[in-house]
């Protein structure tokens, strides 16, 4: 019943899809009446992916192997945990999972009150026709509730590695929040050249939605590098795997579009550069999902196999057409109102900063489709390494880590040339000597002086602000706790920016501290003796072998101390499961917040009493995790509306613009 119930809930979202992307047009072009009906589509269309995602989970969670994708990626052995995030252990689940948080998006957007009615509706059909072909791409090319004759008494389960941490549950859901969030601000870009409203009236629910994407999309990349990091065992968090390039992709686009919006907002310029950049995003987006699901790269995140690869390609080439297309369409209409008046003003720093973001996916893009397009012309298999991506990324990063602290101080429209100087001499006194210290004491080069230096500045800067803000709020007798106050609570939006940025500056720390100062050393140890590096020393006091349903296990059992200070024992395992070839590593890693200590072992032998014991000292690696949540704080200050906001939200809601009526602008 299951293999027929699953198919139906797919066509059924085809057909509701069709029918809400029809209704929707039609309210775009004026017929109000049809929006009710419109709206009831999308809910339709969200019933129907989560029937579908239901009849998967009952499937996987019974171990219903008639089910091919069960049969294929779930087993009876393997905990009920995982079985359930077996939904997104492969190419078909995961696009169920897609249409769900797709479909959710949809009913979520439907169901806003807009201010602009034409403007909403053209952006619901343009989001509808995103959910039509996802739809079809999931009933037509996959066969996820196909039948299997005979019916197997078992399943080998999903890949290893994804049954191995708890994160599963957590880094691919955010992945998706992401990735499918930034769909909305492409369907507002599409929805604003439409419309005819490239004014203001779409600015605003672009950035909401591009910062909540942005968030989930930095998060789950975040809690991607932890997985890797507490899964893969070779003690990084980032190799520029194609398919980490996949996900890092959008996120610079979308980091330049949320800083770009903020230009228009107050200068009314970059109108053409914010249609582009969401369009870009959401293009890089579908750029990441052929690399993942079509099989063409080589990656332990990718699905090895999948047939959708043409009909991405296809979609991505009508996506880029129809944008120029309306791009060429509505130029009469992009001509800018206002213009950067001063290199040394706040827009002329976040236009630099935007083209560096744009430089670095423009890098990192060529570096990783490079090898597939070399080789589709017949040039040989090929790769593009880590060198090249670390060469220019590094060098352009630092720049973008200046800018951050740069930006804040220096006012809109700028200022004199001694204004500048000012604001800028302190923090920049603070990273030379930064520079210095670390260069020459710390130690890991002068390019991770830099960085230090970079990071330095950033956060000076920022402290400078605040500073400033704190001085002219005071008001006559009030202490500076009290002002400080004040000042946080009356100006959230731009404190949860900075609190954001603090984040990132914690991140870009942990990365710097972590690949310019790790330790490591290994060797092949008998029980009872040592290795040491960085202050650790790991002790081998037993090697054990246990053997489960899944898996046979081989363990070194390790005692772990620092400085002779005792923090515990600590097992690093290899893992051999029926269905590898290879032996899986499992490292054992003791976090600390100056450093990590990171265990494993790469063969052990129970007979001999002898282990192969690799440690590593990791410094700041914990920071590194800590920035996701800094972040989430920083977005969650920033867009709390406050009490007024709310009551003017309300009002706002209240006053729809009739359908019809144009808004021209820049």
């Amino acid at each position: 019943m299951l293999t027929t119930l699953g198919p139906i809930a797919v066509a059924a979202g085809v057909g509701t899809s069709v029918v809400g992307l029809a209704l929707w047009v039609a309210v775009a072009r004026g017929r109000s009446s049809a929006k009710p009906l419109a709206g009831v589509m999308i809910a339709l269309s969200f019933c129907a992916a989560l029937a579908a995602v239901v009849v998967m989970e009952i499937a996987l969670v019974t171990n219903d192997f008639s089910v091919r994708y069960v049969a294929e990626n779930s087993g009876t052995a393997v905990p009920l945990y995982y079985r359930i995030t077996g939904l997104w252990a492969a190419l078909e689940g995961s696009l169920l999972l897609w249409l769900l948080v797709l479909s959710g998006y949809g009913l979520v957007l439907a169901r806003r009150a807009p201010k602009v009615a034409d403007l909403h509706a053209w952006m619901m059909a343009t989001f509808s026709s995103v959910m039509v072909f996802f739809f079809v791409l999931a009933l037509a090319t996959s066969s996820a509730f196909g039948r299997m004759s005979p019916v197997p008494d078992d399943g080998p389960g999903p890949n290893p590695l994804l049954q191995d941490h708890p994160l599963m549950a957590i880094h691919p859901p955010l992945l998706y929040l992401g990735y499918v969030g930034l769909t909305i601000p492409f369907a507002y870009a599409v929805a604003a050249l439409v419309a005819g409203r490239t004014d203001r009236q779409w600015l605003v629910p672009l950035r909401r939605w591009t910062l909540f994407a942005w968030t989930m999309l930095t998060l789950g990349i975040i809690m991607g590098m932890w997985w890797a990091y507490a899964v893969l065992g070779w003690g990084g968090y980032w190799a520029w795997d194609p398919v980490e390039n996949a996900s890092i992709l959008p996120w610079f686009t979308a980091t330049a579009l949320i800083h770009s919006v903020m230009v228009q907002e107050r200068r009314q310029i970059l109108g053409v550069w914010n249609i582009t950049l969401a369009a870009s995003t959401f293009v890089l987006v579908l750029v990441g999902t052929f690399l993942t699901r079509s099989g063409v790269v080589a990656s332990v995140h990718a699905f090895t196999e999948g047939g959708i690869g043409p009909a991405l390609l296809a979609y991505i080439a009508v996506v880029v057409l129809t944008v120029v297309g309306l791009l060429i369409w509505r130029s009469d209409r992009l001509g800018p109102t206002g213009r950067i008046e001063a290199v040394r003003s706040r827009e002329a720093v976040l236009l630099v900063n935007n083209v560096l973001f744009v430089t670095l996916a423009v890098t990192v893009l060529v570096g990783t489709v490079f090898p597939l397009i070399r080789e589709a012309v017949g040039g040989g298999p090929s790769s593009v390494g880590a060198p090249y991506f670390n060469d220019i990324v590094t060098p352009v990063a630092l720049v973008i880590i200046v800018l951050m602290g740069v930006g804040p101080l220096v006012p809109w429209g700028g200022g004199t040339s001694t204004a500048a100087r000012e604001v800028v001499r302190t923090p920049a006194l603070v990273a030379v000597a930064v520079v210095a210290i670390a260069t020459f004491v710390v130690g890991g080069g002068v390019l991770a002086g830099l960085a230090y230096g970079a990071l330095a500045f950033a956060v000076a800067a920022l402290g400078a602000l605040l500073a400033r803000d704190v001085r002219l709020a005071r008001r006559e007798g009030e202490s500076r706790e009290r002002a400080l106050r004040r000042v946080l609570l009356t100006r959230r939006r731009r404190y949860g920016g900075m609190l954001v940025h603090v984040g990132v500056l914690l991140a870009v720390l942990a990365v710097t501290a972590s690949s310019t100062l790790e330790e490591s050393r290994e060797a092949t140890l008998d029980v009872g003796e040592s290795i040491s590096v960085g202050g650790y020393t790991a002790t081998l006091t037993d090697i054990t072998r246990e053997r489960s349903d899944r898996f046979m296990e081989v363990g070194a059992e390790t005692a772990l101390s620092k400085e002779g200070r005792d923090l515990g024992e600590y097992t690093p395992q290899l893992r051999f499961y029926p269905t590898m070839n290879e032996a899986i590593g499992r490292p054992a890693v003791r976090t600390g917040p100056l450093s990590d200590a990171y265990l494993t072992v790469a063969s052990a032998d129970p007979e001999a009493t002898t282990a192969h014991v690799r440690l590593t000292a990791t410094p700041m690696v914990l920071w590194l995790w800590v920035s996701g949540g800094v972040i989430a704080a920083g977005v969650l200050v920033g867009a709390w509306p406050t009490r007024a906001q709310r009551r003017s939200s309300r009002r706002r809601n209240d006053e729809q613009v009739p359908v019809g009526q144009e808004v021209s602008g820049g």
